[in-house]
C-alpha cells in the first residue's frame, strides 16, 4: 500500500489517549484505521440514506406481525415439512 506523509492536528489530550493505549509508535496505524472505519461507517450510512423509503409495509404483508412471527413461522412450517418427510 502507498503511504502518504500528512499533517495532521489534533489536541494534546488526544495525542496522550492514543499514546497511552497503542504507544508512540503505533499512532500513525491507529489513526489510520480509525479513519478507515468512519469512512466504512459514512459510506454505509449514506448508503442507507440513498434508499430509505424503498421497503414499502403493503409489498412484505408476511412481515406485518413482526419479522421474528415470521421467522417463527417460517420454522414451524420447515419442522412439520420435515416430520412429514421423515415419517414416510
Amino acid at each position: 500500500m502507498n503511504t502518504k506523509r500528512t499533517h495532521v492536528v489534533l489536541s494534546e489530550e488526544l495525542v496522550k489517549e492514543i499514546d497511552a493505549v497503542v504507544g508512540i509508535r503505533q499512532r500513525s496505524s491507529f489513526i489510520s484505521q480509525a479513519a478507515e472505519r468512519e469512512l466504512v461507517r459514512r459510506r454505509q450510512l449514506a448508503a442507507l440514506d440513498a434508499v430509505a423509503g424503498a421497503w414499502k409495509d403493503k409489498d412484505h404483508p408476511e412481515l406485518k406481525q413482526g419479522a421474528a412471527e415470521w421467522v417463527r413461522n417460517l420454522r414451524q412450517e420447515n419442522e412439520a415439512r420435515f416430520k412429514k418427510v421423515t415419517a414416510r
